[in-house]
């Protein structure tokens, strides 16, 4: 949407969001094998997201009411023209009659005691409150790309380590098959390595699974469902952040968009009084016309110029009862505010409880991992020397298989819940 002010005017030009999507989609153009950040994938995201360009042509309409505001500031001009033709009642002729008129006014608003103000800034009020909405949708918007796109590392890691364990299992196989050949091992080692393969390569399809879906969800969070071929660059990695409930919580008060929007619409109730009261008072116009008319050319003309000054003295209670509905009006959005700064405390302390929650495990999985490696390590050794079972090859093998799964589940938990304590914080 672009506009352009002009003594007091907006004008503006509005393009279909097809149309801008279609244009954004020509110059975010991916290639094959292209890897993608977190950042490039935000960044279509805010091009590209339905929602987005659904706030912004909210944003756009609450700017063109400030100029419908502003123009009680500005002369109403009319230009009038018609033409009759009749014939009168009376039995004196029966000739009709031609009758031609025409005219200009023009009224311009003298004093309305600060009603066409207070509108116009009730106007300001809900389009700052409209740019705020729009802020909060695209930090949710954001929140959802990185969810998605860590939940696609997640299933990316996940497939390496599916993929791994075909191989282990593969290499077990070969290992059992030469023992039963030489006559160390009996049958039993190669068929229960086999039901092992077989099991891993079942995962292994379900992985492959996982990950299509967990791309299809990362395009649909950047409203481009069609996107194929691409790579994400791996930024799974655990790095500690230092923050505290309390600080997290005064960053949230104070910059949490969803909650500085209520303020201001808190500010446009009380305004909207304002603007109801001004319901009793009396308003001041100044009119000059200038006519023409008659039954044929030339017209005769006229002109007229004056004050009006209207004093509302009985509308029916209408403004009384307009008074009343805007003081319901600030009541119910004071309690929406009140609702609200504690759906923003809720909202940071579990997202603040989740993070130290996965802070803490992951250094326990990793710890996990090391101590699976090692026992998978003797299990294989063990195996190989001739005093191990093939059934603690493969426990050892689903316990370090495990141990890797749940190590990446403690990273996704923790940049997921980092990225939501962000979100909770307004950032």
């Amino acid at each position: 949407m672009i506009y352009f002010r002009w003594f007091g005017f907006i004008i503006f030009a509005a393009f279909s969001p097809v149309l801008l999507v279609s244009k954004a989609q020509c110059d975010d153009s991916i290639g094959k094998g292209e890897v993608l950040s977190l950042d490039r994938c935000i960044n279509l995201a805010l091009k590209h997201q339905p929602d987005i360009l659904s706030a912004m042509g909210d944003v756009a309409a609450k700017k063109s009411r400030i100029g419908q505001a502003e123009s009680g500031y500005l002369p109403q001009i009319n230009l009038a023209t018609g033409y009759s033709r009749y014939s009168p009642v009376s039995q004196i002729t029966d000739r009709a009659f031609d009758d031609y008129s025409g005219g200009l006014s023009l009224t311009q608003n003298i004093y309305d005691f600060g009603k066409t103000s207070t509108q116009v800034k009730i106007s300001r009020l809900n389009l700052a409150s409209s740019s705020l909405d729009l802020r909060w949708i695209k930090s949710q918007v954001i929140f959802n790309v990185r969810q998605a796109y860590f939940a696609a590392l997640k299933a990316k890691r996940n497939l390496k380590v599916a993929q791994d364990t075909i191989g282990q299992f593969e290499l077990h196989l070969k290992q059992a098959e030469g023992f039963y050949e030489v006559g160390t091992r009996p049958k039993f080692d190669v068929t229960k390595a086999q039901v092992d393969l077989s099991n891993a390569r079942l995962n292994l399809i379900k992985a492959k699974n996982t990950m299509r879906l967990a791309l299809a969800g990362l395009n649909n969070a950047m409203g481009m469902t069609t996107l194929e071929g691409y790579e994400l660059e791996d930024n799974l990695q655990f790095i500690p952040v230092k923050i505290g409930f309390d600080e997290a919580l005064k960053k949230a008060y104070d910059a949490r968009p969803d909650l500085r929007s209520m303020l201001i619409q808190k500010n446009a109730a009380q305004a909207s009084i304002e603007l109801a009261k001004k319901g009793y008072y009396p308003s001041v116009a100044g009119n000059a016309s200038y006519n023409m008319g008659g039954a044929s050319f030339p017209l005769e003309d006229g002109w007229s110029v004056g004050v009006n000054v209207t004093f509302p003295v009985f509308s029916g209670f209408l403004t009384k009862y307009q008074v009343e509905e805007a003081g319901a009006n600030l009541s119910s959005i004071a309690a929406k505010e009140m609702a609200l700064k504690n759906t923003v405390f809720l909202d940071v302390k579990q997202s603040y409880l989740n993070l130290k929650e996965a802070e803490e495990q992951v250094p326990v999985a990793e710890l996990a991992v090391k101590q699976a490696e090692e026992n998978f390590e003797i299990a294989t050794g063990r195996y190989n020397v001739g005093v191990g079972s093939p059934i603690e090859v493969t426990d050892a093998e689903v316990a370090l298989e495990s141990a890797k799964l749940a190590h990446i589940q403690a990273l996704y938990d923790y940049k997921v819940a980092f990225a939501g304590l962000e979100k909770a914080m307004g950032e």
